[in-house]
């Protein structure tokens, strides 16, 4: 009785484990569609887009679009030196414009490249 507890609880701990992965800040990479490099940073700050507080926005082409499917804070502070409200960053991002908003299904901001020293 006690082997059978005993294996028992070591299952029960085996598939507790393996169920609490912790979901990951963007979403899932699809390897079947095309990734784009962009322009990312605040909508209102730095693209000038219309709106209230400080949203997530990408740069396409020339056009700034409001992001759903990423939020800003979920890339650090946006009032930060490096945060969205003071400078443009680079995002390899999926997805499509649907009314006028990116729908990303992918968003992952790239570190700043060290700036060289000209001598």
């Amino acid at each position: 009785m006690k082997t059978f507890l005993t294996l028992f609880l070591f299952t029960i701990c085996t598939i507790n484990a393996s169920a609490q992965n912790k979901q990951p800040d963007t979403v899932n990479l699809d390897t079947a569609k095309k990734t784009q490099l962009v322009d990312a940073s605040c909508g209102q700050c730095q693209f000038g887009l219309k709106g209230k507080g400080c949203n997530l926005a990408v740069r396409i082409n020339g056009q700034a679009y409001f992001v759903d499917g990423s939020d800003i804070d979920s890339h650090g502070d946006a009032h930060a030196d490096d945060g969205f409200c003071k400078k443009i960053r680079k995002a390899k991002v999926q997805g499509e414009v649907v009314d006028n908003r990116f729908k990303a299904t992918y968003f992952q901001l790239l570190p700043e490249t060290a700036k060289k020293n000209r001598s």
